[in-house]
C-alpha cells in the first residue's frame, strides 16, 4: 500500500527576547496545528497511529533545535522532526537583541489502498 500526503499545514513562531530556536519552533508547530481540524480519521474509521507525520522546521541555526522536545509537541501519529536552515533572525543593534522567527511545515501521510477508491466524473 502506498502512502499519500493528506495534510500540509504551515505555521510561524517566534522568541523575541531569548534567542531560543526551540521555543520559536514549538510556537510554529502549535500555530500550524491550530489551523487544522482533521475529521478524516473519525469519518473514515482510520486509526491515528497509521498516520506518519513529517515536520520540517526552518530556523537560522537548526543545530540548536531540541528535536526530542519538538517531537513531543505532536499529539498524533508517528512523528519525525527535521531542522533546516530557514526562518529569520532579526537583529536590533540599538538594543543588542536578536529576535528569532521559526517556520514549520507539518505533513501527514496515510497508507492508501487505491483499489478501495474510485473517482467518477460528475
Amino acid at each position: 500500500m502506498m502512502e499519500h500526503r493528506i495534510i500540509l499545514e504551515m505555521g510561524t513562531g517566534n522568541d523575541l527576547y531569548g534567542r531560543d530556536y526551540t521555543k520559536a519552533a514549538k510556537r510554529a508547530i502549535q500555530d500550524a496545528l491550530h489551523h487544522s481540524s482533521i475529521v478524516l480519521f473519525k469519518s473514515l474509521g482510520i486509526d491515528h497511529s497509521e498516520m506518519r507525520v513529517q515536520v520540517t522546521i526552518g530556523v537560522q541555526k537548526p543545530e540548536e533545535l531540541d528535536i526530542d522536545a519538538l517531537t513531543a509537541e505532536l499529539p498524533r501519529g508517528r512523528a519525525k522532526v527535521t531542522g533546516v536552515k530557514g526562518g529569520l533572525d532579526v537583529h536590533d543593534a540599538e538594543n543588542d537583541q536578536t529576535h528569532v522567527i521559526a517556520t514549520a511545515a507539518i505533513e501527514a501521510f496515510i497508507p492508501v489502498d487505491a483499489a478501495q477508491w474510485k473517482l467518477t466524473a460528475r
